[in-house]
């Protein structure tokens, strides 16, 4: 294979991820926050940016219901919902280690909305209790979420 097809493959391989990427996000603007009261919840400001992480970071959430927020690392602090942009083939870390007092889980979801590979967590009331995943970046994987609160929800890119 020559450079410039190398080059070509990869610019088409990116632009197919964010092109998935797009869609995960026009498909998060539902009315309806999953407790079937309408009322939305969906307030994913800084849900947008995208946010390259380095393979092996810890990427730490607070759970709040309506939004996961980010903790860790300190690109993502802050931000509702960021977009987390990983390295095929790297292992990260991902989990919440602060809450609200809800029942919370992490689930990783592939573009039809499964659980990839049982990479989800327990519900449960309080972060540490098992709340963390490892595990290897697959173009697979392009959400995160937490099952019971569609507001906290974000986009992964794997390039």
């Amino acid at each position: 294979m020559t450079r410039s097809h190398d080059v070509s493959r990869r610019t088409a391989l990116k632009l197919t991820g964010a092109a998935a990427a797009a869609t995960t996000l026009a498909g998060c603007g539902s009315s309806d926050n999953g407790d079937g009261d309408g009322s939305g919840g969906d307030d994913n400001t800084g849900g947008g940016d995208e946010y390259e992480i380095e393979p092996g970071t810890e990427i730490m959430f607070a759970g709040l219901t309506s939004h996961w927020e980010g903790n860790a690392p300190p690109e993502i602090e802050g931000t509702q919902n960021p977009t987390l942009v990983l390295t095929e083939g790297e292992t990260y870390t991902i989990g919440w280690d602060e809450g609200n007092g809800a029942g919370h889980n992490i689930e990783l979801r592939d573009d039809s909305g499964s659980v990839v590979d049982g990479l989800e967590t327990d519900l449960a009331m309080e972060p540490g209790d098992d709340q963390i995943l490892e595990f290897e970046a697959t173009s697979e994987i392009t959400t995160y979420r937490c099952q019971p609160h569609s507001g906290m929800e974000g986009s992964i890119v794997v390039e």
